[in-house]
Order: structure tokens, then sequence, then C-alpha cells
């Protein structure tokens, strides 16, 4: 629920969990809770259900190394269009 009581609204699939964000560079590093891909399309939102991103995957990369794909539980980096927290929920639309 929000701070007005109405239950949150989330829209898709839930596909991960933003675990860290480098606010400098507009990088988020995400915690896939199933397969993602480039060329994704996703929503970042906070707890409440605010839309915070709303972007497709360009780019992914885990230790420097650009990838296309990303398994479950497999962190990467990703740039992101707006500024996000850890702990907001990312879906695939």
């Amino acid at each position: 629920m929000d701070e007005t009581g109405n239950q949150a609204s989330f829209e898709g699939t839930k596909v991960g969990v933003i675990v860290h964000f480098f606010d400098k560079i507009s990088v988020a590093v995400v915690h896939p809770l199933e397969k993602m891909t480039v060329g994704d399309q996703i929503k970042i939102y906070d707890k409440d259900g605010n839309v915070l991103v709303e972007q497709s995957v360009d780019s992914m990369q885990v230790d420097g190394a650009d990838i296309t794909e990303a398994e479950a539980e497999k962190d990467f980096g990703m740039k992101v269009s707006g500024v996000v927290k850890k702990g907001d929920l990312v879906y695939k639309q």
C-alpha cells in the first residue's frame, strides 16, 4: 500500500531488484530473479509502486565486460535514465 492507503500497482513481471546505484555515472546494479536480455523493456518501481524509470535495457555489463543476457542470480550493471536506489524493483513489460 502507498501512503494514501491505496494498493501499489506494478505492471509486468518482476524480474529483478536494484542492489546498488552509482549516481555519478547513473548505473544500477541489478540482481535478476530470472533471465534478462538486452532489448527488454523494463520499469523500475519504488516500494510504493511509483515508476522511477521506464526504458529498454540498452547494455549490460559484468566486471567491465559487455554481455547480452544475464542469468537469474547473476548481478549485472546497466545504465539507467533516472535515479534509483537499493531495494527498488525491476519489472519486465
